[in-house]
């Protein structure tokens, strides 16, 4: 009698530990005590998990959004820890009270789980359990239920009953003519999901109405969630339907009295012609897109602008060419000069695009002017976003009949006060160098590149190293030893020794590209010059170095140079560079 006691003390010791925890004043350990509810379901077994542990936790849900949060989380996992999927349905009392708090990211969170828990019910089960638990989140008193209510209906619409169909039809029509603004907005974004499992009768009959309502709802919030779903559904009508039943109301959205719906449009134009086919797009889509592009806000000509290489590419392309030059490209011509930066911005990353479609001819003769246009911008993004989108005008018309223009753009940005955007110049560099050859590199460009091996910024010098690895490989060996070596051993001898590291770091990159030869021959001697050097930092840098380059080496080198450098600096009277001189140490003896 006494052991059964003792047994049946020790099974309940888990959910009475738990129980202490979720009681505890501290949050922290509150929150942890939900994270470990796996571990205690484990500890208790199916059985008691279901009818202990998972009716505690519904009868406990009052506490601090982030302990409901792991709540919420924890239970979307829990189907296999009450008996699998037989037994699903018990996760969702707790879940349907979650997914009521006024916490929105809690209730999210709750909506998500039991998402991922509705496939996992038979269809008997779905009927019996999750169908009412829909139902009463969507009937709810309070609108945090019935926004709920909106994200699980299209989960379990195809496997119910046609009669269940029918309800759930009825009960998504209710919450979006709801009085509440952010139920209609919860199911304004959830209508293109609903679209797509609906049948297409209902689509016609219901949802195109459903559709054009919350599109001129009097909550602009409510009117771009629409929009969106709106774009999604058009992809399910055949084009003569979507033209009767949608067009008119996806037309009126390009000119909607809000901003920010317009904004939902220019982002989405892309997703929309697809949808719509070549026909609609020629007679409905060009003209909305010209309107966008020269739209009031600023907001929305950005949004557009970004689309123009995306938008012209999807153009018919028997008449793409003839829609561009007439309609789309004096829209274009005159937000080259807009006075929003971010205008600008946007465009410059899309306008080579256009290069490609137009073809030579058109690009020597309307474009380039707009390219020189954007190269002397004031605004360094503008002038960075040109630049970094030149392999498509290469690939055209080469990239010679912009350098006159390029080189003062160059170096404008090169030396720009934001160490961003010199950093932005960087990258492109390999790419200009590919395209220009090393003869104008080398005249206009390679002096440009050294200088950022002494700029004050760590992160510049650092990818100036970097950059020259790249160009090094472009141009070989033989470049490198005429043009970037030299210059890189003058760094050693700086006063300034964060300059003697870099020379160190570009040692780093460099090696393997130049070989065997070279990096015995030029760049070694110089690494076991540093090796004496003053500060502790070069010295062990100078160890790190060693161990980076050994590989290259022959071994010969490394007994009579590298290992006597080593071992000197593993006597050094700084405990860093004795730690780095070690483990440089063991490596080359290995390799020895």
């Amino acid at each position: 009698m006494a052991s059964g006691d003792v047994q049946s003390d020790e099974s309940l010791y888990p959910i009475a530990v738990l129980i202490d925890e979720l009681r505890n004043e501290d949050v922290q350990l509150r929150l942890n005590s939900i994270k470990k509810l796996s571990t205690i379901a484990l500890a208790l077994g199916v059985e008691r998990t279901r009818s202990e542990l998972i009716p505690f936790l519904t009868d406990t849900i009052y506490d601090e959004d982030e302990v409901l949060l792991a709540l919420a989380e924890q239970l979307g996992t829990f189907t296999q820890l009450v008996g699998g999927e037989s037994y699903v349905h018990v996760l969702l009392p707790p879940l349907e009270s979650l997914a009521q708090v006024e916490e929105t990211i809690v209730r999210d969170k709750a909506v998500e789980s039991l998402r991922a828990l509705a496939p996992q019910h038979s269809a008997t089960d779905l009927e019996t359990y999750f169908i009412p638990t829909v139902k009463r989140l969507a009937q709810g008193d309070w609108f945090t239920s019935r926004t709920s209510a909106s994200g699980l209906i299209s989960v379990c619409y195809a496997r119910v009953s046609n009669h269940v169909k029918g309800e759930l039809r009825q009960l998504f029509k209710s919450l979006c003519q709801d009085d509440t603004p952010m139920v209609r907005r919860a199911a304004a974004s959830k209508l293109g999901e609903f679209a797509k499992v609906v049948e297409p009768e209902y689509l016609r009959q219901e949802l195109v109405s459903l559709f054009t309502n919350l599109a001129n709802d009097e909550q602009d919030s409510v009117r771009l969630l629409a929009i969106e779903a709106g774009i999604a559904m058009a992809g399910l009508f055949r084009h003569e339907d979507l033209e009767q039943q949608m067009m008119q109301t996806l037309r009126a959205a390009t000119e909607d009295k809000s901003w920010r719906v317009r904004y939902v449009v220019a982002d989405k134009l892309v997703d929309l012609q697809k949808a719509v086919g070549p026909e609609i797009t020629k007679n409905d889509l060009v003209g909305a897109y010209c309107s966008l592009l020269k739209d009031p806000e600023a907001e929305v000509r950005a949004a557009a602008a970004s689309k123009l290489k995306d938008f012209c590419n999807s153009l018919p392309t028997d008449t793409r060419e003839q829609i561009i030059m007439s309609q789309i490209l004096p829209c274009v011509k005159d937000m080259v000069g807009d006075m929003n930066q971010h205008v600008k911005s946007a465009l410059a990353s899309v306008i080579m695009g256009l290069s490609p479609i137009l073809g030579k001819d058109n690009t020597l003769e309307h474009l380039l002017p707009l390219f020189l246009n954007q190269l002397k911008d004031d605004f360094p993004e503008v002038r960075l976003n040109i630049i970094s989108n030149l392999e498509c005008i290469n690939e055209v018309i080469g990239v010679r009949q912009l350098s006159q223009s390029l080189l003062p753009a160059i170096v404008e940005l090169a030396s720009d006060a934001k160490w961003r955007v010199r950093l932005g110049i960087i990258e492109y560099m390999p790419l200009l160098a590919g395209q220009l050859g090393s003869e104008f590199f080398d005249e206009k460009l390679s002096s440009l590149c050294m200088s950022w091996l002494t700029d004050h910024v760590f992160a510049i010098r650092e990818a100036a190293t970097n950059n020259l690895r790249k160009l090094v490989e472009k141009f070989g060996r033989d470049w490198a030893q005429n043009t970037v070596i030299p210059k890189i051993i003058q760094l050693a001898r700086d006063q300034n020794y964060l300059y003697r590291m870099t020379c160190l770091f570009a040692i780093n990159v460099l090696a393997e590209p130049c070989g065997q030869e070279v990096t015995q021959r030029m760049m070694l001697p110089t690494v076991i010059t540093l090796a004496s050097d003053p500060v502790a930092n070069v010295r062990f840098n100078v160890a790190k170095t060693l161990q980076r380059i050994y590989p290259v080496l022959d071994s010969s080198v490394l007994a009579s140079h590298v290992k006597p450098a080593l071992d000197k600096l593993n006597q050094d009277a700084d405990h860093d560079v004795q730690y780095f001189a070690n483990e440089a140490l063991e490596k080359v003896i290995e390799a020895l």
